[in-house]
């Protein structure tokens, strides 16, 4: 299983907390500092059954002003936006080995990608 995180998240640290309580292994990548490339972006987008302006976090993403269309005509250029602009990527971004993906930001989420890491 890896998380995508920002240690000062505070949605980060108590995934990170459930992962521990479950005892389940993980990899932490620290997004902010180790920026995802397009590809991966896109392949956690794919598994998540987006589109990459889904996983934008809208303050950011108008801060670091990105105003691309919404369109699939621009999903490459919002996965290239976000890549240079991670803070605008939502958290904390969970995969387990099976693929499934999440954004870890509620408990229901949490358990889904606990108990696919499990079984």
């Amino acid at each position: 299983m890896e998380i995508w995180l920002n240690p000062a998240c505070s949605k980060c640290r108590t995934a990170r907390s459930a992962l521990d309580e479950a005892g389940v292994e993980y990899t932490v990548r620290r997004y902010l500092e180790e920026p995802p490339t397009a590809e991966e972006l896109g392949a956690v987008v794919d598994r998540l059954g987006v589109e990459p302006w889904h996983v934008a976090r809208p303050k950011e993403t108008k801060e670091a002003g990105i105003t691309l269309p919404k369109d699939a005509d621009h999903r490459q250029e919002w996965l290239e936006a976000l890549v240079v602009n991670p803070r605008a990527i939502q958290r904390p971004l969970i995969t387990a080995d099976d693929g499934t993906t999440v954004v870890g930001r509620d408990e229901e989420s949490l358990t889904r990608v606990i108990e696919a890491q499990q079984s």
